[in-house]
């Protein structure tokens, strides 16, 4: 069976991580499935999906490395096209990628103990964004 859900996040940008574990959660329990895999995807191309462990160091950390792999303050060709200011944000958003799967066993997702998911916003504005979450078991 597949069961298909969205989750809708207000955003701010600019590297903005939210941890969307428990809304996630609540998607797969209220499947009624009790085994599968659950799939998280984000339409638009300035948004990313991961895992991590959700505190405040690491968060600072995570902020601190996308500064120093793809920083603003450089010139990209996707704002020399469009002068839209967010070259650095469709880069960020790539080395992650759009989507995460995670499996969920006795209706729980099998996360790690200090495992969280995450959505960040790298785009350079505030944004409404719909998450599909799609749950497939049995």
């Amino acid at each position: 069976m597949v069961v298909t859900q969205t989750l809708q996040l207000h955003t701010r940008g600019n590297t903005e991580i939210h941890d969307i574990t428990t809304q996630v959660a609540e998607k797969v329990q209220s499947s009624g499935l009790s085994a599968g895999i659950v799939t998280i995807f984000v339409q638009g191309s300035t948004g990313a999906l991961s895992t991590v462990e959700f505190e405040p160091g690491l968060v600072t950390d995570l902020h601190n490395f996308f500064d120093r792999v793809a920083p603003r303050d450089i010139p990209y060709e996707h704002d020399l096209r469009w002068h839209d200011g967010n070259g650095h944000s469709h880069v960020r958003a790539t080395l992650l990628g759009p989507s995460l799967t995670v499996p969920f066993a006795q209706g729980s997702m099998t996360l790690g103990t200090w495992q969280q998911i995450i959505f960040i916003d790298f785009d350079v504005r505030a944004r409404s964004r719909t998450l599909i979450v799609q749950i497939m078991g049995e």
